[in-house]
């Protein structure tokens, strides 16, 4: 999915709570030009729309800067929330170079039907979602797991899945994804 966004630059001078106070986040970009940091601002609604459609270290986003003339493929690095109020404080972009690897965070989708959960057995899953590393370009959505061969009383590991070329799980190998447990017996 293509998300894009344009960002102005951070007034100089401007506090960031009385930014959020006319409905504006305070945003920094990374690593576009070497160390040299941006401070950007967007309006609050697009920030919403933008973390509906785009995930924290997952999600290329293709970002403009009219003011700077700059445009570019860059990740959601980090998100800053209010700790009860969960309004949105502030949100860190890292803009990848096209030849180095990313280290992001990827969904697991499960497929395929598992002979244990045919037999009675029930699936419980210990993790969502693991960490890869590969090139910007490669980022998958998501990475399937087949469980059709999972029965009863077995796993399925980090070790178990077919990755797609170019992509590395940071993870333990050994590390149980889900496993099928037998059915507790009434009585």
């Amino acid at each position: 999915m293509e998300v894009k966004l344009e960002c102005k630059t951070r007034p100089e001078g401007s506090k960031p709570r009385a930014l959020r106070r006319e409905g504006v986040i305070p945003a920094n970009l990374y690593g576009h030009n070497g160390a040299e940091a941006v401070s950007l601002v967007l309006t609050q609604k697009e920030a919403i729309t933008l973390l509906k459609n785009a995930s924290v270290n997952n999600t290329l986003v293709d970002l403009a800067i009219p003011e700077l003339e700059w445009n570019g493929k860059v990740l959601i690095r980090e998100v800053q929330t209010h700790p009860w109020k969960r309004n949105l404080h502030h949100i860190s972009f890292f803009c990848p170079s096209g030849d180095n690897d990313v280290e992001v965070v990827v969904p697991l989708k499960i497929v395929g039907s598992s002979i244990g959960i045919s037999k009675g057995g029930i699936m419980e899953q210990m993790v969502t979602q693991v960490k890869v590393r590969c090139l910007p370009t490669n980022i998958p959505q998501f990475l399937e797991m087949d469980i059709s061969g999972v029965d009863i009383g077995k796993t399925f590991s980090v070790a178990n899945l077919v990755l797609p070329e170019g992509i590395k799980v940071l993870d333990d190998p050994n590390k149980n994804i889900m496993g099928i447990v037998a059915p507790r017996k009434k009585g």
